[in-house]
């Protein structure tokens, strides 16, 4: 089947998509974005959360061709700028600047879920950062460098321009 989706902002057509495949396995090996990472394939761990029309979504849980004339946004498609050319969003360096990054495996999951939690709540709360990760697991940290991500990331926000 043919799969017509905008991913990152771009209108793509992919073909030979099998009925059964989910999205991340179309956007990792069909449309080379392997941001998304493939760990648990239950929508347990988190490492696939992308946006889907704006909300997020455990990518391997949706299934290519829902993805129909939708609208994705994957952790690639937060970067700012032009390929090659990208400046990384503020809770992408935000993770890189407190260590977040351990093995790498759950953080696109996690900078997609604390992107969107940003963006809904722009100063949250230890509590509200919390529960908005619960769905993501990440097996080297304590969590703690990711909290103070997350927390990095919303003052930058936050402060005036």
């Amino acid at each position: 089947m043919r799969v017509n989706v905008t991913v990152n902002g771009s209108e793509e057509t992919v073909d030979d998509v099998w009925e059964g495949e989910s999205l991340l396995y179309m956007l990792r090996e069909r449309m080379g974005l392997p941001g998304s990472k493939n760990a648990c394939e239950q929508g347990e761990c988190g490492s696939c959360t992308v946006y889907l029309d704006g909300v997020t979504a455990c990518a391997c849980l949706v299934a290519a061709g829902q993805a129909e004339g939708r609208e994705v946004r994957t952790v690639e498609g937060l970067a700012e700028g032009q390929p090659g050319d990208e400046r990384l969003d503020p809770v992408q360096q935000a993770f890189v600047e407190a260590g977040a990054v351990q093995c790498g495996f759950c953080t696109p999951g996690l900078v997609v879920q604390a992107h969107d939690l940003i963006e809904r709540t722009p100063e949250p709360s230890d509590a509200e950062i919390r529960e908005a990760l619960a769905g993501n697991l990440c097996r080297c940290t304590g969590y703690e460098k990711i909290l103070d991500a997350v927390r990095l990331a919303a003052r930058r926000k936050a402060a005036p321009k």
